[in-house]
């Protein structure tokens, strides 16, 4: 297969870019394992596991919306690296608490943040890596010394009760890095960084209603339009295509070989996805990071989420090459890569912590 490279990108050209200083991840307490899942859907955990490699994914409770599960993953990102003054706040989703205004200058209220600079990026699950490229850029550019990024999503909210191609997919989530400015030498630098693009293929992963359109067109729209709808096939074959040339880019950009990754982190859509990519790439199974199986889809905050889950089971060392690909709805896809730096203790992204801000 061959790969069209773009050149590097003048951003990450200059000595300085976004180094990684903190992460934590949270899910909700309640587990839905395969054998819970609706009798209707007629599925048992071991066709659940054989097609997507997930044995249960998390809910989120009635009334605790992205909002709070950002807050919560947020404060524990803070707590693990002694609460410093951040100047930004990012958040991805694709499932905000409302269309307007965005989450992020709440969050940043919520924190006890002051009136910094904040807003919401949206690329579905692409979102953590173009946050990340987001943060890069204030850091970079002078607007910020450090930056919260912040990647939450509440996928349960927009799941179809009879679609249980998605039901068994999704789960709720949040994950958050705290990103400071520093020198491209540093453990924890963040390297290179590619995004892309397709609008052509909107409707492969969508949800139909609910925005503007259905408002202006009423009568074009009916209730199962506010539901998420994805036509899986197709996404397999975008997604498997467009990560595996992002991840090229990426690796061309850094100047690192395929041998040189020590841990490739893709986004955790499903487990015939995560297999076909790492293949294509190639990189050893042995050294995927990995947590589909117990979480589930998080959407955008599927990686961090991951990265999260490994640090705190020290799956995940100082030094280490770091490859991270994703791809989600718009069509948009991207891959960063970066050194792993080392990190104070990382909570477990199930155990509850103390994270009240001062």
């Amino acid at each position: 297969m061959t790969f069209r490279l773009p050149s590097a990108a003048p951003l990450l050209r200059t000595p300085q870019t976004a180094v990684l200083e903190g992460i934590a991840g949270f899910v909700p307490p309640d587990a839905v394992p395969n054998h819970a899942l609706p009798a209707a859907w007629d599925v048992d955990d071991a066709w659940v596991r054989r097609r997507t490699g997930i044995g249960e994914r998390r809910r989120a409770a009635p009334g605790v919306t992205t909002g709070d599960l950002a807050r919560e993953a947020a404060g524990r990102a803070l707590a693990v690296v002694g609460r410093p003054l951040v100047d930004a706040v990012i958040v991805a989703t694709s499932t905000p608490d409302r269309p307007m205004p965005a989450m992020a200058p709440r969050l940043a209220t919520r924190l006890g943040l002051g009136e910094i600079a904040a807003w919401d990026v949206s690329a579905a699950c692409s979102g953590f890596v173009y946050g990340l490229a987001a943060a890069v850029g204030a850091l970079t550019s002078g607007c910020a010394d450090r930056v919260l990024l912040v990647a939450a999503e509440v996928y349960s909210t927009l799941l179809d009760p009879q679609d249980r191609s998605a039901g068994i997919l999704f789960g709720d989530g949040a994950a958050a890095v705290v990103l400071r400015r520093g020198e491209r030498d540093e453990p924890g630098a963040v390297l290179a960084l590619e995004l892309g693009s397709d609008g052509s293929g909107e409707e492969l992963i969508q949800v139909p209603g609910g925005g503007a359109r259905e408002r202006s067109r009423p009568d074009a729209y009916g209730p199962d339009d506010r539901y998420f709808r994805m036509r899986g096939r197709e996404v397999f074959q975008h997604a498997v295509t467009r990560m595996t040339q992002s991840a090229h880019t990426v690796l061309k950009r850094a100047d690192w070989a395929v041998e040189d990754v020590d841990r490739f982190c893709a986004h955790q859509a499903n487990a015939r996805i995560l297999s076909a990519v790492g293949a294509r790439i190639p990189v050893p199974d042995e050294r995927h990071v990995t947590n589909i199986a117990r979480v589930g889809n998080t959407g955008a905050a599927s990686i961090p989420l991951a990265l999260a889950d490994a640090a705190a089971r020290d799956e995940l060392r100082a030094g280490q090459r770091v490859l991270l690909t994703a791809f989600g709805a718009g069509l948009t896809w991207g891959s960063a890569a970066l050194v792993w730096p080392e990190l104070p203790g990382v909570p477990h992204i199930d155990t509850p912590v103390d994270t009240r801000i001062a």
